[in-house]
Protein backbone atom coordinates (compact mmCIF):
# COMPACT_ATOMS: atom_id res chain seq x y z
CA UNK A 1 0.00 0.00 0.00
CA UNK A 2 1.29 3.46 -0.85
CA UNK A 3 2.36 5.43 2.22
CA UNK A 4 0.70 8.85 2.41
CA UNK A 5 1.22 11.00 5.49
CA UNK A 6 -0.63 14.17 4.45
CA UNK A 7 -4.09 14.80 3.03
CA UNK A 8 -6.54 17.67 2.55
CA UNK A 9 -10.24 17.03 3.04
CA UNK A 10 -13.52 18.93 3.28
CA UNK A 11 -15.99 17.94 5.99
CA UNK A 12 -19.62 19.05 5.90
CA UNK A 13 -21.93 18.47 8.84
CA UNK A 14 -25.63 17.94 8.16
CA UNK A 15 -28.06 20.87 8.22
CA UNK A 16 -30.81 20.89 10.81
CA UNK A 17 -34.27 19.98 9.56
CA UNK A 18 -36.83 22.79 9.13
CA UNK A 19 -39.81 23.23 11.40
CA UNK A 20 -43.27 22.50 9.98
CA UNK A 21 -46.34 24.76 9.76
CA UNK A 22 -49.44 22.61 10.03
CA UNK A 23 -52.95 22.61 11.59
CA UNK A 24 -55.22 19.81 12.65
CA UNK A 25 -57.95 19.23 10.10
CA UNK A 26 -60.12 16.51 11.51
CA UNK A 27 -63.83 16.05 11.10
CA UNK A 28 -65.95 17.32 13.97
CA UNK A 29 -62.96 19.12 15.55
CA UNK A 30 -63.57 22.77 14.64
CA UNK A 31 -60.69 24.18 16.64
CA UNK A 32 -57.87 21.78 15.96
CA UNK A 33 -55.01 24.21 16.42
CA UNK A 34 -51.37 24.05 15.22
CA UNK A 35 -49.60 20.70 15.10
CA UNK A 36 -46.39 21.31 13.11
CA UNK A 37 -43.42 19.39 14.54
CA UNK A 38 -39.78 20.34 14.94
CA UNK A 39 -37.07 19.26 12.54
CA UNK A 40 -34.24 16.87 13.42
CA UNK A 41 -30.67 17.85 14.28
CA UNK A 42 -28.07 17.50 11.53
CA UNK A 43 -25.40 14.84 11.84
CA UNK A 44 -21.94 15.83 13.04
CA UNK A 45 -18.58 14.71 11.64
CA UNK A 46 -16.09 12.92 13.89
CA UNK A 47 -12.61 11.53 13.37
CA UNK A 48 -11.72 8.34 15.25
CA UNK A 49 -8.27 6.79 15.68
CA UNK A 50 -8.05 3.26 14.29
CA UNK A 51 -4.90 1.18 14.74
CA UNK A 52 -5.83 -0.95 11.72
CA UNK A 53 -5.06 2.00 9.41
CA UNK A 54 -1.49 3.15 8.84
CA UNK A 55 -1.76 5.61 5.96
CA UNK A 56 -3.90 8.49 4.72
CA UNK A 57 -3.97 7.23 1.15
CA UNK A 58 -7.77 6.77 1.12
CA UNK A 59 -8.27 10.50 1.58
CA UNK A 60 -6.47 11.16 -1.70
CA UNK A 61 -9.44 9.59 -3.53
CA UNK A 62 -12.33 10.73 -1.35
CA UNK A 63 -11.86 14.30 -0.21
CA UNK A 64 -15.41 15.42 0.60
CA UNK A 65 -17.18 13.87 3.57
CA UNK A 66 -20.78 14.78 4.39
CA UNK A 67 -22.92 13.87 7.36
CA UNK A 68 -26.66 13.29 7.00
CA UNK A 69 -29.10 16.18 7.06
CA UNK A 70 -31.83 16.32 9.70
CA UNK A 71 -35.34 15.48 8.51
CA UNK A 72 -37.93 18.25 8.34
CA UNK A 73 -40.70 18.36 10.91
CA UNK A 74 -44.10 16.96 9.93
CA UNK A 75 -47.75 17.44 10.79
CA UNK A 76 -49.43 15.69 13.72
CA UNK A 77 -46.63 16.97 16.00
CA UNK A 78 -44.12 14.57 14.45
CA UNK A 79 -40.49 15.54 14.93
CA UNK A 80 -38.10 14.91 12.06
CA UNK A 81 -35.44 12.23 12.45
CA UNK A 82 -31.98 13.45 13.37
CA UNK A 83 -29.23 13.02 10.79
CA UNK A 84 -26.73 10.23 11.41
CA UNK A 85 -23.27 11.27 12.53
CA UNK A 86 -20.38 10.55 10.17
CA UNK A 87 -17.42 8.83 11.84
CA UNK A 88 -14.23 8.81 9.77
CA UNK A 89 -11.45 6.39 10.79
CA UNK A 90 -7.90 7.76 10.63
CA UNK A 91 -4.53 6.31 11.67
CA UNK A 92 -3.35 6.66 15.25
CA UNK A 93 -1.01 9.65 15.38
CA UNK A 94 -3.02 11.90 13.05
CA UNK A 95 -2.86 15.64 13.62
CA UNK A 96 -5.70 17.84 12.38
CA UNK A 97 -5.17 21.43 11.20
CA UNK A 98 -7.47 24.16 9.92
CA UNK A 99 -6.35 24.44 6.32
CA UNK A 100 -6.85 28.19 5.92
CA UNK A 101 -5.22 29.34 9.16
CA UNK A 102 -2.87 26.46 9.92
CA UNK A 103 -4.29 26.27 13.45
CA UNK A 104 -3.88 22.90 15.18
CA UNK A 105 -7.33 21.58 16.07
CA UNK A 106 -6.11 18.47 17.86
CA UNK A 107 -4.40 15.12 17.50
CA UNK A 108 -5.48 11.51 17.91
CA UNK A 109 -2.89 9.53 19.86
CA UNK A 110 -4.83 6.55 21.22
CA UNK A 111 -6.95 3.88 19.58
CA UNK A 112 -10.65 4.76 19.81
CA UNK A 113 -10.05 8.43 20.56
CA UNK A 114 -12.68 10.63 18.86
CA UNK A 115 -12.55 14.24 17.74
CA UNK A 116 -15.45 16.44 16.67
CA UNK A 117 -14.42 18.36 13.56
CA UNK A 118 -17.80 19.65 12.26
CA UNK A 119 -20.88 20.30 14.39
CA UNK A 120 -24.27 19.39 12.94
CA UNK A 121 -26.92 22.06 12.50
CA UNK A 122 -29.59 22.68 15.17
CA UNK A 123 -33.14 21.61 14.41
CA UNK A 124 -35.82 24.06 13.27
CA UNK A 125 -38.98 24.74 15.30
CA UNK A 126 -42.52 23.94 14.17
CA UNK A 127 -45.51 26.22 14.66
CA UNK A 128 -46.89 24.06 17.48
CA UNK A 129 -44.15 25.50 19.67
CA UNK A 130 -45.40 29.06 19.06
CA UNK A 131 -48.99 28.63 20.21
CA UNK A 132 -50.16 30.56 23.25
CA UNK A 133 -53.32 31.97 24.73
CA UNK A 134 -52.95 35.06 22.56
CA UNK A 135 -51.59 33.35 19.47
CA UNK A 136 -53.86 30.38 18.87
CA UNK A 137 -53.12 29.97 15.17
CA UNK A 138 -49.41 30.71 14.71
CA UNK A 139 -48.17 30.48 11.16
CA UNK A 140 -44.50 31.03 11.84
CA UNK A 141 -41.80 28.38 12.06
CA UNK A 142 -38.01 28.37 12.27
CA UNK A 143 -35.71 26.70 9.76
CA UNK A 144 -32.82 24.52 10.87
CA UNK A 145 -29.35 26.02 11.10
CA UNK A 146 -26.71 24.91 8.58
CA UNK A 147 -24.02 22.47 9.67
CA UNK A 148 -20.36 23.44 9.84
CA UNK A 149 -18.23 23.28 6.70
CA UNK A 150 -14.47 23.07 7.21
CA UNK A 151 -11.38 22.55 5.11
CA UNK A 152 -8.96 20.35 7.04
CA UNK A 153 -5.38 19.25 6.68
CA UNK A 154 -4.58 15.79 8.06
CA UNK A 155 -0.99 15.03 8.93
CA UNK A 156 0.15 11.61 10.08
CA UNK A 157 3.07 11.39 12.48
CA UNK A 158 4.04 7.85 13.32
CA UNK A 159 4.07 6.82 16.96
CA UNK A 160 7.35 5.12 17.82
CA UNK A 161 9.58 4.84 20.86
CA UNK A 162 12.88 4.86 18.98
CA UNK A 163 13.73 6.65 15.74
CA UNK A 164 16.56 5.69 13.37
CA UNK A 165 18.57 8.54 11.90
CA UNK A 166 21.46 8.58 9.49
CA UNK A 167 22.82 9.12 6.00
CA UNK A 168 21.58 6.92 3.12
CA UNK A 169 23.08 3.41 3.25
CA UNK A 170 24.06 3.76 6.92
CA UNK A 171 22.26 0.50 7.66
CA UNK A 172 18.97 1.67 9.18
CA UNK A 173 16.79 -0.69 7.18
CA UNK A 174 19.17 -3.58 7.82
CA UNK A 175 19.01 -2.91 11.56
CA UNK A 176 15.22 -2.82 11.71
CA UNK A 177 15.12 -6.09 9.72
CA UNK A 178 17.59 -7.64 12.16
CA UNK A 179 15.75 -6.76 15.38
CA UNK A 180 12.09 -6.90 14.31
CA UNK A 181 9.76 -8.58 11.83
CA UNK A 182 9.62 -5.49 9.60
CA UNK A 183 10.98 -6.15 6.12
CA UNK A 184 11.90 -2.86 4.45
CA UNK A 185 13.76 -2.98 1.16
CA UNK A 186 17.54 -3.29 1.42
CA UNK A 187 19.91 -2.68 -1.49
CA UNK A 188 23.42 -1.40 -2.22
CA UNK A 189 22.35 2.01 -3.53
CA UNK A 190 21.22 5.15 -1.68
CA UNK A 191 17.60 6.11 -0.96
CA UNK A 192 16.40 2.51 -0.93
CA UNK A 193 13.92 3.50 1.77
CA UNK A 194 11.31 5.79 0.24
CA UNK A 195 8.84 5.96 3.12
CA UNK A 196 8.90 5.32 6.90
CA UNK A 197 8.74 1.79 8.26
CA UNK A 198 7.73 0.66 11.72
CA UNK A 199 9.03 -2.42 13.47
CA UNK A 200 7.99 -3.94 16.81
CA UNK A 201 10.94 -5.18 18.85
CA UNK A 202 10.02 -7.77 21.48
CA UNK A 203 12.24 -8.11 24.55
CA UNK A 204 10.98 -11.09 26.50
CA UNK A 205 7.39 -11.43 27.65
CA UNK A 206 5.21 -8.32 27.69
CA UNK A 207 8.18 -6.08 26.95
CA UNK A 208 8.44 -4.43 23.56
CA UNK A 209 9.02 -1.12 21.83
CA UNK A 210 8.46 0.33 18.37
CA UNK A 211 11.26 1.49 16.06
CA UNK A 212 10.73 3.92 13.18
CA UNK A 213 13.00 3.89 10.13
CA UNK A 214 12.86 7.00 7.92
CA UNK A 215 14.58 7.68 4.58
CA UNK A 216 18.19 8.81 4.82
CA UNK A 217 18.92 12.46 5.59
CA UNK A 218 21.47 14.32 3.47
CA UNK A 219 22.98 17.79 3.60
CA UNK A 220 20.41 20.39 2.63
CA UNK A 221 17.45 18.28 3.74
CA UNK A 222 15.98 21.19 5.74
CA UNK A 223 15.73 23.10 2.43
CA UNK A 224 14.08 20.16 0.65
CA UNK A 225 17.01 18.09 -0.63
CA UNK A 226 16.48 14.36 -0.66
CA UNK A 227 13.60 12.65 1.14
CA UNK A 228 14.52 13.20 4.78
CA UNK A 229 12.85 16.59 5.23
CA UNK A 230 9.50 15.08 4.30
CA UNK A 231 9.73 12.48 7.05
CA UNK A 232 11.80 14.11 9.81
CA UNK A 233 8.52 15.04 11.49
CA UNK A 234 7.97 11.33 12.22
CA UNK A 235 10.78 11.53 14.78
CA UNK A 236 8.95 14.22 16.75
CA UNK A 237 7.11 11.79 19.03
CA UNK A 238 9.95 9.36 19.63
CA UNK A 239 11.55 9.18 23.05
CA UNK A 240 15.03 8.39 21.81
CA UNK A 241 17.01 8.61 18.57
CA UNK A 242 19.59 6.16 17.28
CA UNK A 243 22.09 7.90 15.02
CA UNK A 244 23.57 5.23 12.74
CA UNK A 245 26.98 5.89 11.25
CA UNK A 246 28.97 3.80 8.79
CA UNK A 247 32.21 3.27 10.71
CA UNK A 248 33.90 1.71 7.66
CA UNK A 249 33.10 4.10 4.79
CA UNK A 250 34.52 3.52 1.34
CA UNK A 251 37.25 5.77 0.00
CA UNK A 252 34.98 8.28 -1.74
CA UNK A 253 32.56 8.62 1.21
CA UNK A 254 32.63 11.33 3.82
CA UNK A 255 34.30 11.02 7.18
CA UNK A 256 31.86 9.64 9.83
CA UNK A 257 32.33 12.71 12.04
CA UNK A 258 31.40 15.02 9.16
CA UNK A 259 28.28 12.96 8.46
CA UNK A 260 27.15 13.25 12.07
CA UNK A 261 27.78 17.00 12.14
CA UNK A 262 25.86 17.56 8.91
CA UNK A 263 22.82 15.68 10.20
CA UNK A 264 22.99 17.62 13.46
CA UNK A 265 22.87 20.82 11.41
CA UNK A 266 19.82 19.56 9.51
CA UNK A 267 18.04 18.68 12.77
CA UNK A 268 18.68 22.17 14.08
CA UNK A 269 17.44 23.73 10.83
CA UNK A 270 14.30 21.58 10.84
CA UNK A 271 13.37 22.62 14.38
CA UNK A 272 10.67 20.86 16.36
CA UNK A 273 13.00 20.26 19.35
CA UNK A 274 14.67 17.32 17.56
CA UNK A 275 18.07 18.54 18.74
CA UNK A 276 16.87 18.28 22.34
CA UNK A 277 16.02 14.58 22.11
CA UNK A 278 18.34 12.00 23.60
CA UNK A 279 20.46 10.56 20.80
CA UNK A 280 22.70 7.50 20.92
CA UNK A 281 25.53 6.89 18.50
CA UNK A 282 25.48 3.50 16.78
CA UNK A 283 28.57 2.59 14.77
CA UNK A 284 27.54 0.10 12.09
CA UNK A 285 29.52 -2.34 9.95
CA UNK A 286 32.02 -3.29 12.67
CA UNK A 287 32.31 -6.70 10.98
CA UNK A 288 34.45 -5.03 8.32
CA UNK A 289 37.11 -3.98 10.85
CA UNK A 290 39.37 -5.78 13.28
CA UNK A 291 39.15 -4.88 16.97
CA UNK A 292 42.19 -2.57 17.02
CA UNK A 293 41.08 -0.62 13.97
CA UNK A 294 37.56 -0.26 15.37
CA UNK A 295 38.92 0.98 18.71
CA UNK A 296 41.01 3.61 16.96
CA UNK A 297 38.17 4.85 14.76
CA UNK A 298 35.72 4.89 17.66
CA UNK A 299 38.08 6.96 19.81
CA UNK A 300 38.72 9.43 16.98
CA UNK A 301 35.00 9.84 16.31
CA UNK A 302 34.07 10.38 19.96
CA UNK A 303 36.87 12.91 20.35
CA UNK A 304 35.92 14.79 17.18
CA UNK A 305 32.25 15.01 18.21
CA UNK A 306 32.83 15.44 21.97
CA UNK A 307 30.12 12.79 22.41
CA UNK A 308 28.57 12.26 25.87
CA UNK A 309 25.72 9.78 25.30
CA UNK A 310 26.04 6.00 24.84
CA UNK A 311 28.03 4.64 21.89
CA UNK A 312 27.43 1.15 20.49
CA UNK A 313 29.21 -0.87 17.86
CA UNK A 314 27.08 -3.26 15.82
CA UNK A 315 26.81 -5.09 12.55
CA UNK A 316 23.24 -4.77 11.28
CA UNK A 317 24.01 -7.39 8.63
CA UNK A 318 25.34 -10.17 10.89
CA UNK A 319 23.60 -9.18 14.13
CA UNK A 320 26.78 -8.58 16.17
CA UNK A 321 26.05 -6.26 19.08
CA UNK A 322 22.35 -5.90 18.31
CA UNK A 323 21.19 -7.99 21.29
CA UNK A 324 23.04 -5.78 23.74
CA UNK A 325 21.77 -2.64 22.00
CA UNK A 326 18.15 -3.80 22.12
CA UNK A 327 18.33 -4.76 25.80
CA UNK A 328 19.90 -1.41 26.66
CA UNK A 329 17.19 0.42 24.70
CA UNK A 330 14.45 -1.46 26.54
CA UNK A 331 16.00 -0.64 29.90
CA UNK A 332 16.37 3.01 28.97
CA UNK A 333 12.78 3.33 27.71
CA UNK A 334 11.47 1.78 30.93
CA UNK A 335 13.65 4.18 32.88
CA UNK A 336 12.33 7.17 30.94
CA UNK A 337 8.76 6.01 31.52
CA UNK A 338 9.31 6.07 35.29
CA UNK A 339 11.63 9.08 35.38
CA UNK A 340 11.63 11.29 32.23
CA UNK A 341 14.55 13.36 33.58
CA UNK A 342 16.84 10.40 34.30
CA UNK A 343 20.30 10.72 32.74
CA UNK A 344 21.46 7.96 30.34
CA UNK A 345 24.15 5.50 31.37
CA UNK A 346 27.04 6.48 29.14
CA UNK A 347 29.10 3.53 30.35
CA UNK A 348 27.01 1.03 28.37
CA UNK A 349 29.26 -0.18 25.53
CA UNK A 350 28.45 -3.75 24.53
CA UNK A 351 31.53 -4.40 22.39
CA UNK A 352 34.89 -4.14 24.06
CA UNK A 353 37.30 -2.55 21.57
CA UNK A 354 40.27 -4.26 23.25
CA UNK A 355 39.25 -7.87 22.57
CA UNK A 356 41.08 -9.68 19.81
CA UNK A 357 38.01 -10.63 17.79
CA UNK A 358 34.30 -9.94 17.73
CA UNK A 359 32.08 -12.41 19.53
CA UNK A 360 28.72 -13.37 18.03
CA UNK A 361 25.72 -12.69 20.28
CA UNK A 362 24.99 -15.48 22.71
CA UNK A 363 21.75 -17.40 22.43
CA UNK A 364 19.22 -15.41 24.49
CA UNK A 365 17.90 -16.96 27.68
CA UNK A 366 14.28 -16.85 28.83
CA UNK A 367 13.24 -13.21 29.09
CA UNK A 368 16.12 -11.86 27.01
CA UNK A 369 15.81 -10.15 23.65
CA UNK A 370 14.94 -12.23 20.63
CA UNK A 371 13.81 -11.23 17.13
CA UNK A 372 10.10 -11.25 16.52
CA UNK A 373 9.11 -14.33 14.51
Amino acid sequence: MKFVDEAFIRVEAGDGGNGCVSFRREKYIPFGGPNGGDGGDGGSVYLIADNNINTLVDFRYQRIHRAERGQNGMSKDMTGRGGADLVIPVPVGTRVFEQDTGELIGELLETGQRMLVAQGGFHGIGNARYKSSTNRAPRQSKPGTPGERRELQLELILLADVGLLGFPNAGKSSLIRQISSARPKVADYPFTTLYPNLGVVRVGRNRSFVVADIPGVIEGAAEGAGLGIQFLKHLARTRLLLHLVDIAPLGDQEDPAEQVQKIEAELAAFGGDLTEKERWLVLNKVDLLDADEYAERQAQLIAALDWHTPVYGISALTGQGTAELVNALMQRLEQLKNDPDAAPNTALKPLDPHVSEWDAPATPDEGDWHPLD
